[in-house]
């Protein structure tokens, strides 16, 4: 297994605003160090993590970047992100694509108009509707979402744009960064794993915190004394006092710690269910079994 000199998790964000309050950046090289945040004076904008990324690709640092996001849409359940729809793309960089063009007017790489537009209306939940093709309950979830429900995590679809929980709107604006660093930066496993250089992966935050010791129903961290505990758990040193301790950085701070104890794991690389239409066309989130 490739070895990496850097750990990165980026807790994304899809609020419409230059400067996001839950865009956080944790870093950790290998050791037991424990992750320190990386913050900007203003805080990050999402064009501002863009062109983070796209240094370290032209420098070919040897990272391991986890992004808290969704990089696709549900495809396997239907055959199509958007059944139905006359151009509905293909796979995970052209829906990427389609979803930077459709948005390029909108600054801050947000991508509020993409779920309101004609045809594309019907497969979201917003606030003043849930759309027909949404699905039922909570709506349509990519193959690795069913897998994690029956090992008691709970991902919400990403056609969801409405309450705290709902993910669709950070996975939208993602996309759109995704699109911008094709060719520069691959993102597994919808690229191959690189033997040098950056790659990125979708993290789902409560995996580490489970990783870490944190139960069910207590998956953020609040306070100094429990996230030095789950470090511990994730065989870091304590950390470095923070000026606030929000749910933002905390997550970002143990997955880059997780993910610093679990690169090495071959198993992760290669889950037995994702199969090569699912890693073209949904990806799948690392660690998930």
């Amino acid at each position: 297994m490739v070895s990496f000199d850097a750990f990165v998790c980026i807790d994304w964000s899809g609020q419409a605003v230059a400067r996001p309050k839950g865009l956080a950046m944790a870093w950790c090289e290998p050791g037991r160090r424990a992750p320190t945040l990386l913050r900007p004076e203003g805080g990050w904008t999402r064009g501002g993590v863009l062109e983070w990324l796209q240094r370290h690709a032209a420098k070919g640092t040897r990272m391991l970047i986890g992004l808290d996001l969704s990089p696709a849409l549900p495809f396997v359940d239907a055959g199509a992100y958007f059944p139905g729809h006359g151009e509905t793309p293909p796979d995970a960089a052209a829906l990427w694509a389609m979803v930077d063009r459709l948005c390029a007017e909108e600054p801050h790489l947000s991508a509020s108009t993409f779920p309101l537009r004609e045809g594309l209306r019907d497969h979201f939940r917003n606030h003043d509707q849930t759309g027909s093709a949404f699905g039922g309950g909570g709506g349509r979830l990519r193959f690795v979402e069913e897998r994690q429900r029956l090992a008691k995590v709970n991902p919400v679809s990403c056609l969801n744009l409405v309450g705290a929980a709902q993910v669709g709107k950070s996975s939208l604006t993602g996309m759109r960064m995704l699109h911008r660093l094709e060719g520069a930066m691959p993102v597994w496993p919808f690229d191959p794993l690189p033997e040098q250089g950056p790659v990125i992966v979708e993290i789902y935050t409560s995996i580490a915190a489970r990783a870490g010791g944190l139960r069910k129903g207590l998956s953020k961290v609040r306070d100094a004394a429990t996230l030095d505990i789950v470090l511990r758990e994730l065989d870091s040193d304590s950390h470095r006092t923070l000026d606030r301790y929000d749910d933002h950085s905390t997550d970002a701070i143990m997955t880059a710690a997780w993910l610093r104890k679990v690169a090495h794991d071959p198993s992760l690389w290669a889950p037995e269910e994702m199969k090569p239409q699912i890693a073209a066309t949904e990806g799948w989130t690392f660690g998930a079994t």
